[in-house]
C-alpha cells in the first residue's frame, strides 16, 4: 500500500485537488474500485469500501459530479426560482421539495427573486438552465407578462407554480378558487349573504382567484358583491381594513384571503364593539397560525403545502415525455370558533 502521507504531500505539492487515482493510491486499490464506491456500486468488499472512504476522508477528496453528470446524462438536481421564501407558504412548499429531493438522493439549487425586480418567465428560465441541474421549478405569485408565450428549454422538464393552466408547462397549486366555494357554501350554511371580502395585494395571483370563487358564489345566490377591501396578507393591514369593516352593519361574515389577515380584522371589529362570531363571521384561508399562537379560534381552508412541494418536484424530475397537467390541490375545511349562525 503506498502511504497516505506521501500521496498527499504529492497532491500538496502538485497544487491540484484530490483526484481518484490518489485515493486508489492512498488505499492501496485501483481507480476502477475507488469509482464503485463512489457511485455506491454493490459489487465491492464492506473491507475495501471502508478503506476507500478512509483515504477520501483524510485526503479530503469531493467527487467530480460534472464529470459524473456528463458521463450519466444527469446532476441530480432540480432548479427552485422563487420570491420570498420566508413567507409561510413557500417556506412549508420549500420543505416539501426538500424532503422529496432527499427521498431521491436529489439536491435543490435555489434562485431567490428581488421582489421589486423586473420577472419574466424566460429570464427565469435561462438563469436556471445556465446551472446544473435537470429540471426546474418556478414560483408564479404574480403574472408574468410572457406567461402566455413561454416555451419551456428543449429537454429539460420546467413546472410552474401557480393556478393558471399553461398549454406547454405542467402547473401545480393549491385550488385558490375551490377553496373559496368551501368557505361560502360553509357561510351559506349559517345563514349569511352579506359576506364581505378581504383580498391580497392585487398582483397575487392567489388573491385573484379567491375572489373569483367568493364573487361566482354570490352570484349563484344572486347576491350583488360589494367591492373587496384589500390588505398586504399581514395581521396589521388586516387590522386596517377591519376598522373600515366595523362600520357596516350590513354585514354579517367576512371572508379573508389569508389568516394572518383574518386575525387583524378580528381584532378591529372585536375593539370597535362587533362580536365575533355573535355579531359578524370570519373566516380566513391556509391555517397557517397553529404553530404560531395558542388555541387557535379562526375557521379556514387548510392546504397540505408539503405535499405541495412534493408533487412540484415529483413532476419536475418525472419524464419529459409525461403530458402537460393542470395540477390542482383541494384544501380542507377547519371548522373551529369565528363562525355562527347569522344574528
Amino acid at each position: 500500500m503506498v502511504d497516505r502521507e506521501v500521496a498527499l504531500g504529492a497532491t500538496q505539492r502538485a497544487g491540484r485537488n484530490v483526484s481518484m487515482s490518489d485515493v486508489a493510491a492512498a488505499a492501496g486499490v485501483s481507480q476502477q474500485t475507488v469509482s464503485r464506491v463512489v457511485n455506491g456500486a454493490p459489487n465491492v468488499s464492506e473491507k475495501t469500501r471502508a478503506m476507500v472512504l478512509e483515504a477520501m476522508r483524510e485526503l479530503g477528496f469531493r467527487p467530480n459530479y460534472a464529470g459524473r453528470s456528463l458521463r450519466g446524462g444527469c446532476y441530480r438536481a432540480v432548479g427552485l426560482c422563487a420570491y420570498d421564501v420566508t413567507q409561510v407558504g413557500n417556506l412549508t412548499m420549500l420543505d416539501g421539495i426538500l424532503a422529496a429531493a432527499c427521498a431521491q438522493g436529489c439536491a435543490v439549487t435555489m434562485v431567490e427573486m428581488d421582489e421589486g425586480s423586473a420577472f419574466s418567465l424566460e429570464d427565469a428560465s435561462r438563469r436556471m438552465a445556465a446551472l446544473p441541474v435537470d429540471a426546474m421549478i418556478i414560483g408564479m405569485s404574480r403574472m408574468a407578462p410572457d406567461f402566455e408565450t413561454f416555451d419551456p428549454q428543449p429537454g429539460m422538464n420546467t413546472v410552474i407554480v401557480t393556478m393558471c393552466a399553461h398549454p406547454r408547462v405542467t402547473t401545480v397549486d393549491s385550488d385558490h378558487y375551490g377553496c373559496s366555494k368551501l368557505v361560502m357554501d360553509h357561510l351559506f350554511e349559517y345563514g349569511h349573504e352579506q359576506i364581505r371580502f378581504v383580498g391580497g395585494p392585487a398582483f397575487s395571483i392567489d388573491s385573484k382567484f379567491r375572489e373569483a370563487g367568493w364573487r361566482d358564489a354570490l352570484a349563484s345566490r344572486r347576491i350583488e358583491p360589494v367591492a373587496p377591501l384589500r390588505g398586504d396578507w399581514t395581521a396589521d393591514s388586516g387590522y386596517e381594513v377591519g376598522r373600515a369593516l366595523a362600520a357596516d352593519r350590513t354585514m354579517t361574515a367576512v371572508y379573508v384571503a389569508n389568516d394572518q389577515m383574518a386575525v387583524g380584522v378580528i381584532a378591529a371589529l372585536r375593539e370597535a364593539g362587533r362580536r365575533v362570531p355573535e355579531d359578524v363571521s370570519v373566516v380566513g384561508i391556509d391555517d397557517s397560525l397553529r404553530s404560531m399562537i395558542p388555541h387557535v379560534e379562526l375557521t379556514t381552508v387548510r392546504f397540505d403545502l408539503r405535499e405541495r412541494g412534493r408533487l412540484v418536484f415529483e413532476h419536475a424530475m418525472g419524464s419529459v415525455d409525461a403530458p402537460i397537467e393542470a395540477v390542482r390541490i383541494p384544501g380542507e375545511l377547519v371548522r373551529r370558533s369565528t363562525v355562527a349562525p347569522r344574528p
